[in-house]
């Protein structure tokens, strides 16, 4: 049992590092979403090759953050492996091994419940951010709060490949805008960055662009593909934020009255 009880702890732990150098590596200028995707590749060890990694070794403090989590990452699956090993081979009867098992397995649901609490999320990346701020180097600066990010908007970064929408349209032929939806840069597949792209910046394959918007805007922009239904799904997010524009001035106006 206390191999068992040994491997729910280092499982806690490692849920734990991860979120850690996740919030790390987002303040370092990293989307959430690519910040968590490489926290999570170094501590396993997969090692994934990708522009995003190529980012992430040429900026001295994230291959530090990784360097970290890769050295943790061996410790910890070496060390749970050994457990897992000791705890169910160890003496002992059928029963008393169907109990260890429902014991693990409620001990991982409980464990899977917490990691996807938003609120949980929340509070824990407070903790960690005053944490890093006070015992590390790291720019710890509120991003979230400097460009006012509130309710259903936020910043995301989304891949372009040969089929999705925006591959090859000029950004005023893609009248982002209309959805509510700001190019903030974009990012070529030779690592050359464009901050705040012209209107005729062409949009490439295998460019990555960063944008802000409604969350809901973006999550349907980063699916859409060159086709029929992608064109028809542009017009129902403009006539959407035109609702959603309406509704936001008349709650301004009511709150200036």
């Amino acid at each position: 049992m206390i191999a068992i009880i040994s491997l729910v702890l280092i499982l806690a732990f490692s849920l734990i590092i991860t979120r850690i150098a996740t919030i790390a590596l987002t303040h370092t200028g990293l989307s959430r979403e690519s910040a968590k995707f490489q926290a999570r590749s170094a501590f396993t060890g997969v090692g994934f090759t990708t522009s995003e990694s190529e980012k992430v070794v040429n900026n001295p403090v994230r291959r530090r953050i990784l360097l970290l989590l890769m050295l943790l990452g061996n410790a910890g699956i070496v060390t749970g492996i050994a457990s897992l090993i000791i705890g169910f081979t160890a003496e002992g009867s059928e029963e008393t091994a169907w109990l260890r098992i429902v014991i693990l397995a409620s001990c991982l649901a409980v464990l899977w419940t917490l990691s996807q609490s938003h609120w949980i999320d929340k509070k824990l990346s407070v903790v960690i951010t005053k944490f890093l701020k006070r015992y590390t180097l790291i720019d710890t600066n509120d991003y979230a709060g400097l460009l006012q990010l509130a309710g259903d908007y936020k910043i995301s970064e989304i891949g372009i490949d040969k089929k999705h929408w925006l591959c090859g349209k000029e950004l005023k032929k893609a009248r982002l805008p209309d959805e509510g939806i700001i190019v903030l840069g974009i990012t070529r597949k030779d690592g050359t960055y464009i901050g705040t792209p012209k209107a005729n910046t062409e949009i490439l394959e295998n460019d990555s662009i960063i944008i802000y918007g409604r969350g809901e805007t973006m999550n349907h922009l980063e699916r859409r593909t060159h086709t029929k239904t992608g064109d028809k799904d542009h017009d129902r997010m403009i006539r959407k934020q035109k609702r959603v524009s309406e509704k936001e001035e008349e709650e301004n106006e009511t709150t200036n009255k």
